[in-house]
């Protein structure tokens, strides 16, 4: 009887464990989905809005760069210009209502939802809402602008000896024919 109650409690403490397991395994599918509210506080307090409004101008100059590429690489009479012109700006708007806050805050929301616990989003949100938050909302473009110098200057020394591979293999003289 004395050993049969060690091996009891053991087994008791291994079902506890395992069900502990179970449960910690299964507990952020059982977390708390955020509310709307709560994602428009997340929203406001990180300046999603402000972001996609600058990013707009971005990806409209994108566009334009397109745009002038086809219009060099082809000549072009004064009605294909016009035509071309018309279906540039016709993009634009098209881009821009698509891209509207109007139209991606709901995007955001649903999929913020689908990512994030009502805990999650709470925490951004008061890390944004806090002054480490705004300053790192503050100081993210100057970051992206340092990265991308960064990194050019980095991918240089790569594209110069790409070059010299290139001109090596392009004046790579052709195999004798047989």
């Amino acid at each position: 009887m004395s050993l049969i109650r060690p091996l009891a409690r053991r087994g008791l403490t291994r079902l506890t464990l395992a069900l502990a397991m179970g449960l910690a395994a299964i507990a952020p599918a059982l977390a708390a989905p955020p509310s709307d509210a709560d994602i428009n506080r997340l929203l406001a307090a990180s300046r999603a809005q402000s972001m996609l409004d600058t990013m707009l101008p971005q990806i409209e100059a994108m566009q334009r760069q397109q745009f002038q590429q086809v219009a060099q690489q082809r000549q072009l009479d004064a009605t294909q210009q016009a035509q071309l012109q018309r279906i540039e700006q016709r993009t634009s708007q098209t881009v821009r209502q698509a891209l509207s806050w109007k139209e991606l805050r709901p995007m955001y929301v649903d999929l913020y939802k689908q990512t994030f616990s009502k805990e999650d989003v709470l925490a951004m949100a008061e890390f944004y809402e806090s002054s480490a938050g705004q300053s790192l909302l503050d100081k993210t473009p100057a970051l992206m602008q340092n990265v991308m110098v960064a990194i050019q200057a980095k991918m240089q020394p790569l594209f110069v000896d790409l070059q010299k591979d290139l001109e090596a293999i392009v004046n790579e003289p052709a195999p004798a024919k047989k």
